[in-house]
């Protein structure tokens, strides 16, 4: 069912988009597919980000309500569930995206790497999609994207990363002068090290693991961007 409920639509789509890239040039593929995966799946993407500018807007009357009811623990749960409710905010949702994420990496991977492009395995291609005259990968003919160890890549899937987790944070900032509790100090410093462990760990995984994977993490690292930018922007008004 894994199989083909994902891999072999990725599969195909990814074969497909060769087909139509300039010169068969796979890494023009990987971006391909990975903008429409990221233009599936935004409403969720978006979702998240606004659940948890949500939370953060109401952490106050969830401390308030943790406190006075701190020993009625199904009355915490309605008064906090009422809450949510009142102000639209969906804590599952990042949960969801989560969830998403995983098995459609797993399945992005394994079209990739598992089922092969020399020679491509047409006995999983669906009937419209034919075998591209032509398939290159080196991208623009500078990367060769089946091979590992691409430090370059690795580099800049790290700085990426974390261009995106300090951008990500800039809707979590607490002001310089306001007064911070414990909690809200030890959550200061889990960012802190998401900031730079994450980053890093992605760029290990990426020298490590052929190129192509890297250029997937690139792509998504720049899109992310862009739809970190948008919705800010968008709960601009909101937030204020």
């Amino acid at each position: 069912m894994f199989h083909t409920l994902l891999i072999d639509p990725f599969y195909n789509t990814f074969i497909f988009l060769i087909g139509v890239m300039p010169g068969g040039d796979v890494g023009l593929a990987i971006i391909a597919v990975t903008l429409i995966i990221r233009i599936i799946f935004y409403p969720l993407f978006a979702s998240n980000i606004r659940t948890q500018m949500g939370m953060q807007a109401l952490q106050g009357e969830l401390d308030e309500i943790n406190t006075k009811y701190k020993d009625d623990a199904k009355q915490r749960g309605e008064l906090t569930m009422d809450l949510f409710r009142k102000h639209k905010v969906r804590p599952i949702s990042a949960f969801l995206s989560l969830l998403v994420q995983i098995p459609v990496f797993i399945a992005l991977y394994y079209a990739f790497f598992h089922e092969g492009l020399n020679p491509v395995a047409t006995d999983l291609l669906y009937s419209f999609v034919h075998v591209p005259s032509v398939i290159a990968t080196n991208f623009f003919g500078l990367v060769d994207l089946m091979a590992t160890h691409n430090i370059v890549m690795a580099v800049l899937v790290a700085v990426l990363q974390y261009a995106v987790v300090r951008y990500s944070f800039t809707r979590m900032d607490t002001p310089k002068n306001a007064k911070q509790s414990d909690k809200e100090r030890m959550q200061k410093i889990q960012r802190q090290m998401m900031l730079y462990f994450l980053p890093a760990l992605i760029g290990v995984v990426s020298y490590s693991v052929p190129a192509a994977v890297g250029l997937y993490f690139v792509a998504g690292s720049v899109i992310s961007l862009g739809q970190e930018w948008l919705i800010q922007r968008q709960m601009a008004p909101k937030k204020a």
